[in-house]
């Protein structure tokens, strides 16, 4: 229900009643870490606009993902969950402290714990560990004075949140993004969650109809539309009278990025565009059978696969670049085509999940059925032929993220609805 939540440049606007006035701690798997940027974002602006927000996190993501003074710092500021329940003592003490105040509380966790594991004994395992760790979370929580919890992605984590939520009696929520929780809703128990949570945020209206079908219509009155976003002025700095042939991919080598497809149309246009380039940025398990991909194309010298590069890094390939392309097989709504949009360069992306709700077809981007590797390379050459095209979708780009994924518009609809959920538990 996007009218939950704030619309237009009202970040400012955002009336004191607004504002929750207890403190909100948030969790997440891991927390900070370079691919999650988008949550340190949300929660640098809840705190401008003058909420009380902690960070928890289950564990610490790996140094290698923890990059620059800002996230090192946020990480020193950050309770993980598992450094402090690996000491059997403080464990112990952990969830001594909620029997001893709520033996029915602990009970009635520990009941909820074993109907929402999944089957198997590794999954019974798992289930055991989330329960351990809520409540040395929850014994964290109350220690703080937190009135609230959030959580960012319904699985683990979020198991966590709903039985720490149980032990201390701290209500909570949490954000849901997609597409992978939609492919084991019921291992999850999403139903569930929804029923506890007192609101669920959805970050595209494909991610809230997914919600929808997993859980009572009894419920669905909870959840709203809260975007990811980013800031626009930190992108686009640049001049964009004059477009090249420079493309641009970002993000995981894995296959479910769709970058054979990529490579595919690529090596059809090319030969017909002497100056067009490829750059792809990023890491993972497909590096390897990407590159010989691209050795095979005979394109070599003209693909370069550039490897992890960090946030600064990425907005200053978005300068360079004269069009991104995502052709993923699976997406959220990715922050890097609002990045890419508020850099002013036109974007190609597929058509899966809430990406249409971003990219308007023809007007901003190119939005392709996912694996046609065809209607790509028609989109790479009609902006390579056409660069007033990309001129003209790349500022329709920066305007769709101006009215719609402005961070600080969207930390103000969540403030309402921390606020809102605040008077309901009074």
């Amino acid at each position: 229900m996007r009218n939950a939540v704030a619309t237009g440049h009202d970040a400012q606007a955002v009336r004191r009643a607004d504002v929750p006035r207890g403190r909100i701690a948030y969790l997440t798997g891991e927390y900070p870490k370079v691919s999650h940027t988008f949550i340190q974002r949300e929660v640098a602006a809840l705190r401008a606009l003058g909420v009380d927000v902690i960070t928890c996190t289950v564990r610490r993501a790996p140094a290698k993902d923890v990059v620059g003074a800002d996230q090192l710092a946020e990480q020193a500021q950050t309770f993980c969950i598992l450094e402090t329940a690996r000491n059997p003592l403080r464990l112990i003490a952990a969830h001594a402290a909620i029997l001893g105040r709520s033996p029915a509380r602990w009970f009635e966790a520990l009941g909820l714990a074993w109907r929402t594991r999944s089957p198997g004994l590794k999954a019974m395992v798992w289930q055991a560990f989330y329960f351990a760790e809520a409540a040395v979370l929850a014994r964290h929580l109350r220690r703080e004075r937190v009135t609230h919890l959030h959580n960012h992605f319904a699985n683990s984590s979020c198991s966590v949140a709903m039985l720490a939520s149980v032990m201390s009696g701290i209500p909570f929520s949490f954000t849901e993004h997609g597409p992978a929780i939609f492919f084991e809703a019921h291992k999850w128990h999403i139903g569930e969650k929804v029923a506890r949570a007192s609101f669920v945020a959805c970050i595209s209206h494909f991610c809230r109809s997914q919600m929808m079908l997993f859980s009572d219509p009894a419920h669905w009155h909870k959840f709203a539309i809260v975007h990811c976003g980013v800031e626009p002025e930190r992108y686009g700095r640049k001049s964009r009278e004059a477009f090249g042939r420079r493309a641009l991919f970002v993000g995981r080598m894995d296959p479910v990025k769709g970058v054979p497809v990529l490579l595919r149309a690529f090596a059809a246009v090319a030969p017909d565009h002497a100056d067009a380039r490829l750059d792809l940025v990023g890491d993972g398990p497909a590096m390897a059978s990407f590159r010989e991909m691209a050795a095979a194309s005979g394109l070599s010298d003209r693909i370069r696969f550039l490897g992890y590069r960090n946030q600064d890094e990425v907005a200053e390939h978005l300068e360079e670049a004269d069009v991104l392309v995502l052709p993923s097989f699976a997406e959220g709504v990715p922050v890097v085509l609002m990045e890419a949009m508020a850099s002013r360069i036109p974007v190609i992306a597929s058509r899966v999940a809430g990406v249409a709700e971003l990219v308007e077809d023809g007007v901003s981007g190119f939005v392709l059925p996912p694996g046609d590797d065809e209607a790509l390379a028609a989109a790479l050459r009609t902006l390579f032929d056409l660069p007033e095209r990309g001129r003209e979708m790349g500022r329709a780009g920066r305007r769709k993220v101006e009215a719609d994924f402005d961070i600080r518009t969207e930390a103000a609809g969540l403030a309402r609805l921390f606020s809102a959920a605040e008077v309901a538990q009074a």
